[in-house]
């Protein structure tokens, strides 16, 4: 997603519902070890929740780790996902409370890094790094319709920046790359994400992403390319491909972005239509029942209280 102006000075009553979420030290540092190990090998599906109560209930499931969605996040708000819609602040607190919240290894979708320059690139990956996260993702997504991609020099300068700033904490953080290509309508997005790939790898990146490519022989070829490193493949609707298709063509970690969110919107939207537009309540025919989630809740509630 587009960038954003670099962080605000004022970050007291942030940094008081961080030091609130955040647990031991050594924990988080056991997540980012165990997050680190979970890219050496197999296939990792990374689903992203949108609040608490989502991220439990994947955490309830069994799933590895989890990653935040900047879409998730926005909509909930009642925000567009877009540069001016959430502030960077808001945005810290928000992966703050996702990784407070669950034992799992937490990968922060950190848009640009929430500023254009290298250097505020830098400050702005030691904030998130400080919420606990075991990873972070930086885009190259400029945010200008008419130049939507920053140029590679400049691109490459901002991961060597965010490589430099997890190195410099000493977390083991690991750094996911993003080449926005596809999502912003590059005339040849793959020759073009694997040459960006390719040089945010030297660069410091651990992981690479490419978000949009979805058919199944780019997918393999992307993979093929950008070997050694692992590749995390965004499964946004269904491809026709299942978790054990992508294993097998070497697809490392897979996520959802805000697919999940718009799954409950789905539900939510069309309900409310209903009710609106007809008068009738058929929309609540196999609802989950309310003891099911409320004994849910409170059974979390129970074992974190």
């Amino acid at each position: 997603m587009p960038a954003c102006e670099s962080i605000d000075t004022d970050r007291d009553g942030l940094f008081r519902r961080i030091l609130f979420l955040l647990m031991s030290t050594s924990e988080f540092a056991a997540r980012r070890a165990a997050f680190r190990k979970l890219h050496e090998s197999g296939c990792l599906v990374m689903p992203n929740p949108w609040d608490i109560g989502s991220a439990l209930y994947l955490r309830h499931l069994g799933f590895q780790a989890l990653a935040t969605t900047s879409a998730g996040f926005a909509f909930s708000r009642g925000l567009p996902d877009a540069a001016w819609a959430i502030s960077s602040d808001s945005m810290l607190g928000h992966i703050a409370e996702i990784a407070g919240a669950v034992d799992l290894p937490v990968n922060a979708d950190f848009e640009s890094g929430y500023a254009h320059e290298p250097d505020g690139v830098a400050t702005n990956v030691r904030f998130c790094v400080n919420t606990g996260v075991a990873g972070l993702s930086i885009e190259d997504n400029t945010g200008d319709r008419a130049k939507p991609l920053y140029e590679l020099p400049l691109a490459v300068e901002r991961i060597k920046a965010a490589r430099a700033a997890i190195a410099a904490s000493g977390t083991g953080v690991l750094l996911t790359a993003r080449a926005e290509c596809y999502l912003v309508g590059h005339p040849e997005p793959f020759k073009e994400s694997v040459r960006r790939l390719q040089a945010y790898a030297e660069a410091g990146a651990d992981v690479l992403y490419a978000p949009g490519i979805h058919q199944r022989e780019e997918i393999k070829a992307i993979v093929s390319r950008l070997a050694p490193k692992p590749v995390n493949i965004l499964m946004s609707s269904n491809m026709g491909l299942k978790v054990a298709d992508l294993a097998e063509i070497g697809v490392r970690r897979i996520s959802v972005g805000s697919s999940l969110a718009r799954v409950a919107w789905t539900g939510f939207m069309r309900a409310a239509q209903m009710i609106a537009k007809e008068g009738s309540f058929n929309c609540f025919d196999g609802l989950v029942p309310f003891a099911e989630i409320n004994n849910f809740f409170q059974d979390a509630a129970r074992r974190h209280g």
